[in-house]
Formats: C-alpha cells, structure tokens, sequence
C-alpha cells in the first residue's frame, strides 16, 4: 500500500482532522495536506513515520516475536496497586475520565472529552448531549469505583467470577437497556465481523467456564488477558455492553495481578477490532498482545503526563 493510501486509511479509522494527523506525524499542515493531495511526496524517514503510524492504527497481520516480547517485559514492569490507585486522586481522576471518554466513544457516544469530565466530576447536565450517552458516563464511573472497593477490599480472594460479571453489566447498564446484568434471551451478530458468537442458550455455561478459567493463575499475565478478553467478547454474554464490560473485566485482571490496566483508545478502534477477530477466528492471540502491551504503556505515559 503506498503512502497516500495508508494517510487516507489512518484519518478514515481514526476519525483524525488533517490538522490532527499532521501533528501525530509531527509536520505541518500544509505538507501533510500536500501528500494528501499528491502535490509532493515524503522523503524516507516520513515515510517510515506514516507506515508505523499505519500499523498502529489500521492493525497489522502478524507481529516479529522478539517486538513482541519485549513490549510486554517493559509493559509488566509497569505497576500499580488497587489501594495506591485508589489513594491517589489526581491519578484515579485521569484514569477514570479517560477510561470512560475512550471506552464509550469507541462504542458510538459523541461526548467529548470536556463533556465527559464536566457530567461525572461537576455533576452537569449538558443540553447538546443525550440523556442515555451521559447515564453511559456516570455508570462507567460507578461501576469503575465499585471494582476499585471490590478490589481492594478481597485482596487475594478477589475473583472475576460470574457474579462480578454480571455486577459490571447492571451498573454499566442500569436505566439504558431493560435486561442490565441479565444474560441475553436471543442470537446477535456483529456487523461486518466474522466472528461466529455463541449461541444464547450456551451464554450460561460458556462464562462459567471463563470464570473457572480465570481462577488458575497464569504466569503470563498479558497472554491472559488477551485470551480470555477474546473469549468473553466471543460469548456476547448481554444485549448489549459486551464491549465496556469486557475491558473492565480486562482493568480488574490487570490490577489484581498488580498491573496498570490497558487502556484502548478511540483512535486505535480499527486495529483492537481487527486483533479481536483474528484471535477468535485463527486462535492467533499475538497481535491482541502486543496491542494489550502497547496500551499498557500508553495508560503509563498518560498517567505519569510523558
């Protein structure tokens, strides 16, 4: 794929303005406009700038080994404690409103990240928003503060079992769809997916299994985390908020192993979706690894303000 179809496909799956990319490219304006419009090409280095740039927002096929393992060594060396995370204000403050802005976007709310802080830290109502995007926000944020308390008051018996399962949905859920913390009654499917999702009647038995799974610890907490995130998005336990519930099913592992959680960003929509599917469709759990990694490091910088 040439340059000019990699910027087109980066600003269609990222939903980045011009002015945008061209900053995450780190050039102007005008010269990205430039390229775009073929009135000038980039030189080597931006053109390697643009195919990493690609590959981290389109997603790639296949990831080198040893780019796999060291992402992961540098993202397990990232550490946080449920009980710190929840002493510190200021960082559970970011986490919780960019978790929230991020995993609501990615699921269709057009809240901006200003909106998002001012309905769940100032309490308001804002007239140009829905009423159902806003619950979206202040339910993300409960439901994140409840799995702190669960957290830190379990200490090691702390399990991601059915009922904390269900718990996540209802106070994700409560007062936006009828059946909140309730298994879903009928077949769906995800549009423009391959993924064959389970069939409703197994839904029960299927996140009993999970949940057994998750209680034998594993000494690869990263390949956890993408293993069983593409299993639970695979069985599409609910209605609905199958997605906001599965990462933070995925924020619980990742701090009770110790772990800052990964968090996915809007941006990187494409290529999360594109992991998922090829861990459930080939049984190909790497590149959702490394992207698991990728996002740890990310939740790491932003916390720490790199």
């Amino acid at each position: 794929m040439n340059y000019h179809r990699q910027l087109k496909s980066i600003i269609e799956a990222s939903g980045w303005s011009q002015e945008q990319l061209a900053r995450n490219l780190g050039v102007s304006f005008a010269t990205l406009n430039s390229w775009i419009n073929q009135r000038s090409q980039p030189r080597a280095k931006a053109l390697l700038n643009i195919e990493k740039l690609y590959l981290d927002i389109v997603g790639m096929d296949q990831v080198d080994e040893s780019t796999l393992q060291s992402t992961k060594q540098s993202a397990l060396q990232l550490r946080i404690t449920p009980t710190k995370l929840a002493g510190d204000k200021d960082v559970l403050d970011k986490l919780t409103l960019y978790l929230t802005y991020h995993t609501n976007t990615i699921e269709g709310s057009t809240m901006t990240l200003s909106d998002v802080e001012e309905v769940i830290f100032e309490n308001k109502v804002l007239s140009n928003r829905t009423a159902i995007e806003q619950a979206e926000a202040r339910n993300h944020q409960a439901t994140l503060y409840w799995l702190l308390d669960e957290l830190a008051n379990n200490g090691n018996s702390f399990a991601v079992n059915e009922a904390l399962i269900l718990g996540i949905h209802l106070r994700l859920m409560n007062g936006i769809i009828s059946d909140a913390g309730q298994y879903r009654k009928h077949s769906v499917r995800i549009m423009g997916s391959h993924v064959v999702l389970a069939n409703w009647a197994r839904v029960p038995e299927l996140v009993n299994t999970l949940s057994k799974d998750l209680e034998e610890s594993s000494e690869d907490i990263i390949g956890e985390l993408a293993n069983t995130h593409a299993q639970f998005e695979k069985i599409h336990p609910f209605s609905d908020g199958n997605g906001r519930t599965g990462r933070l099913i995925m924020l619980a592992q990742a701090l009770k192993s110790g772990l800052i959680p990964p968090l996915v960003i809007k941006e990187r929509k494409y290529a999360y979706y594109k992991y998922l599917e090829i861990a459930q469709t080939k049984e190909n759990y790497k590149p959702l690894e490394l992207f698991i990694a990728e996002s740890i490091s990310f939740t790491n910088d932003l916390l720490n303000n790199k």
